[in-house]
């Protein structure tokens, strides 16, 4: 099993979950952050961690969130890889908890 970084990232990138990454899963784009599915150890520590509250187990991400597996996935493969936590955005608060943020997704 995997975690999945899901919508609630997209603008908001806060990177605490970076930080306490034993295996150094996450990859960095534009603004959003993702998981690599195959990197992943499921040690659920990066989970409480996310301020935004965008990262879940892949047995519990929401219904309408299930297309960030293959977002995921995908990214992953394509972005570099972060290992330390950089500076969030600085409208990170401003972005937090709105709504279908999908069409803002850079890659």
């Amino acid at each position: 099993m995997t975690f999945v970084v899901t919508e609630n990232c997209i603008k908001c990138k806060y990177q605490d979950c970076v930080e306490v990454c034993p295996v150094d899963c996450f990859y960095e784009g534009p603004n959003f952050l993702v998981i690599h599915p195959d990197e992943c150890i499921d040690c659920a520590l990066c989970e409480p961690e996310c301020p935004a509250n965008a990262i879940f187990s892949e047995d519990e991400v929401p219904a309408d969130q299930k297309e960030f597996l293959k977002i995921n996935a995908d990214l992953a493969e394509v972005w570099p890889n972060i290992t330390e936590k950089g500076a969030e955005p600085a409208d990170a608060k401003e972005w937090d908890g709105k709504p279908n943020k999908k069409p803002l997704l850079e890659r």
